[in-house]
């Protein structure tokens, strides 16, 4: 608009015009979806039950931490498809027109992270996949690079899987929304496919779940040690997606209706994420059975079965969950946030370059091998900290804004929202 300071807009952080809010409950359906399939989704369980968790209390603990993320996630949801306004432009209500960088770089850089971590995953079940198929030498298999700790048949696929996101990412947010339309049926096809090689291989779902082998005996399936991990546990739960608790708004600026925003989500974000942790749990009880130890990583199952076409699909699928999730839940937001840094000078597509560049620089694969590691250190960590953004946020929505924003004065150095609300950042 022409009020608009050029130092606080540009195109990909304009609000979102009336007539080009089309998404419906579908596509959100479809974005949780593809964002639930994934492999630290199917893995989940297996940090709880390794702690002393049963397998029901493993997928309660999910469920309920999912139901409680949801709150606010639908909370925060509201503004944007209010007003069309993306993540980091709705923290300028709250925190200030400069503030609001400090919380939005905080979000951006715990996504970056998130981003990395996905992107090794995918690039390891690509590099599983040649190596099943092609018998390559072992310099490029065996052999690791001094510092990264990685093989250059590895460092080669990750940055291959780098790539592929980059050249999607930079078509723009309608490319994110098609692909993830075009993917969600896929995965969900794919996870039960896996679902039923366990019920049929293991002999039935009773015989899975009378497996005890997923239960360490350390653990106490009524004991005091199960509520010990059991607050932790919840709370690494709710972390899992609390950074979409805040950056929601960059997907329900588009949408048709707060009823299809609502709906969407509500329908498929508990129950993907359950439903795909189940599967996990399932199919690691039956691979007890069939291969006598528990194999928790599906890519290291798939590695076991000796046919090159039940490989090659299954991997590629596993590339195309990683990729619907990564895309959507770690690369649009930092890629706003960092756009909002410098609109004039960082558009969403460099913001979204930025973000990769930052991803690889982590050296994610050392992040993920640990996963008592990945749910203590990280999810817990992280969800502490991006909780703290989104209370501000929501009671300055809700509490002290009563839900009305001027939007206009969002994007102006001068105006109610200028500068840094101090307020705000001794709340934070």
């Amino acid at each position: 608009m022409e009020n608009h300071s050029p130092s606080l807009t540009n195109a990909d952080l304009a609000p979102v015009p009336p007539d080009q809010r089309t998404w419906k409950a579908v596509h959100f359906a479809s974005l949780w979806v593809g964002m639930a399939v994934c492999i630290p989704t199917y893995t989940l369980a297996a940090g709880l039950i390794s702690q002393g968790m049963n397998w029901w209390q493993a997928l309660g603990t999910i469920l309920l931490g999912n139901l409680i993320v949801l709150v606010p996630i639908l909370l925060n949801a509201h503004a944007g498809t209010r007003y069309g306004i993306p993540f980091p432009v709705l923290l300028r209500s709250s925190f200030g027109t400069v503030g609001a960088n400090i919380p939005a770089l905080m979000r951006a850089i715990v996504a970056c992270g998130w981003f990395g971590i996905q992107t090794w995953i995918g690039g390891e079940a690509i590099f599983e996949l040649i190596t099943g198929l092609v018998d390559l030498p072992p310099a490029i298999t065996e052999h690791k690079i001094a510092g990264l700790g990685l093989t250059p048949g590895q460092l080669v696929c990750f940055l291959f899987f780098w790539a592929i996101h980059m050249a999607i990412i930079l078509w723009g947010m309608d490319a994110v929304r098609r692909f993830e339309v075009w993917a969600a049926p896929l995965l969900l096809i794919g996870g039960l496919v896996l679902l039923t090689w366990a019920v049929r291989a293991s002999g039935g779902l009773s015989h899975i779940f009378a497996n005890t082998t997923l239960v360490p005996e350390a653990g106490s399936e009524n004991g005091p040690s199960i509520w010990k991990v059991f607050w932790p546990n919840l709370t690494a739960m709710v972390g899992f997606w609390a950074t979409l608790s805040l950056n929601i708004p960059d997907f329900t600026r588009f949408a048709r209706s707060q009823k299809a925003q609502v709906w969407g989500q509500v329908i498929a974000l508990p129950a993907s994420m359950v439903l795909v942790s189940f599967i996990g749990i399932a199919v690691s009880s039956a691979t007890a059975t069939v291969f006598g130890e528990v194999i928790w990583d599906p890519v290291k199952l798939l590695g076991r079965f000796e046919s090159p076409i039940v490989v090659s699909l299954a991997l590629l699928a596993i590339v195309l969950a990683t990729l619907s999730t990564n895309l959507a839940a770690n690369v649009v937001s930092p890629a706003n946030d960092f756009s909002n840094v410098k609109p004039s000078a960082i558009s969403f597509r460099r913001g979204a370059i930025i973000t990769g560049i930052i991803g690889i620089l982590i050296l994610p694969w050392r992040l993920y091998t640990d996963l008592g590691q990945y749910i203590f250190t990280w999810l817990i960590g992280y969800g502490g900290l991006l909780g703290a953004i989104a209370g501000v946020m929501l009671v300055d929505y809700y509490l002290v804004r009563k839900g009305n924003l001027v939007v206009d004065e969002l994007y102006q150095k001068e105006g109610r929202y200028a500068g840094i609300n101090i307020r705000a950042m001794i709340s934070l």
